[in-house]
């Protein structure tokens, strides 16, 4: 299972790190690996990196868009997406400040969704070291057609 972190980062930030997006990667893990008495000062670095999400507000959307498709449901706080067809099981949890995202089997399906809502999303799996901006054109979601001759 992986195990990704999407964070909303300001449009100032996503300017300056397009095309190199390892440095802000490893901002953000260096945050997320802060000692417990350099809280503080990685809570501030944090908060100026990223906007805040508007958890209600997304999560009504998500599931006002998709409550009537079946591989979807919602349970107390969190998405899920359980696609037998696709072998496909992966769980979105939404925070204030970031999303957590547990996936199996490679799903891109909550990248597809979340794609549609903005273009200032950070993905971050820094168990694996992948990172990425969640774009609809991006490789991670890009959808691969096969073509019968």
């Amino acid at each position: 299972m992986k195990v990704y972190f999407i964070f909303d980062i300001k449009k100032e930030f996503k300017n300056l790190y397009k095309g190199n997006e390892r440095v802000l990667y490893n901002i953000l893990k260096q945050i997320y690996y802060l000692e417990k008495n350099e809280v503080e000062y990685g809570y501030n670095l944090f908060n100026q990196l990223i906007n805040k999400i508007n958890k209600n507000d997304l999560d009504r959307k998500i599931f006002i868009k998709y409550h009537q498709d079946i591989p979807y449901s919602k349970r107390n706080q969190t998405h899920y997406i359980n696609n037998l067809y696709k072998d496909e099981i992966s769980r979105l949890t939404i925070k204030s400040s970031y999303m957590r995202l547990e996936v199996e089997n490679n799903s891109k399906a909550f990248f597809e969704i979340l794609s549609n809502f903005s273009e200032n999303y950070f993905v971050c799996d820094f168990k694996n070291h992948d990172y990425f901006f969640l774009t609809s054109t991006s490789p991670k979601i890009k959808k691969n057609y096969t073509y019968l001759l």
